[in-house]
């Protein structure tokens, strides 16, 4: 079963898509902020996930702070931008990113692109 990182500071929106990604066989694991998730990426006994879902705008540290982090880590996890900000789009850490989806009520497109990245 491929290992799915949320990183989501929406309750709701992680419910959403926790239920949504376990329903089409991916285990999920969650973080409200990027400090919470770099800190699950760094305990040696968690399983490395397959793929990150980041959202860019969270309390604590933000999605971009929490992806430098990840990238000097020299993670090669592919990652998600998750937002509800089409602003972004263009910003040159985005870029660095594997994806960007736009948060929408239909998950249709984001789960086009986890399958995509790892496969089921």
């Amino acid at each position: 079963m491929k290992r799915i990182l949320l990183v989501e500071d929406d309750r709701n929106v992680r419910r959403l898509l926790k239920e949504e990604l376990n329903d089409d066989g991916y285990s999920i694991s969650e973080a409200s902020n990027g400090k919470e998730a770099l800190s699950m990426l760094k305990k040696k006994d968690t399983e490395r996930p397959d793929l990150i879902i980041l959202d860019l705008r969270m309390p604590k540290m933000d999605g971009f702070e929490t992806m430098g982090h990840i990238l000097k880590s020299r993670e090669d996890t592919p990652i998600i931008i998750h937002t509800a900000y089409s602003s972004y789009k263009n910003d040159v850490m985005v870029l660095a990113a594997d994806a960007y989806v736009e948060k929408s009520h239909d998950l249709t497109k984001l789960k086009d692109v986890i399958k995509e990245l790892i496969g089921n």
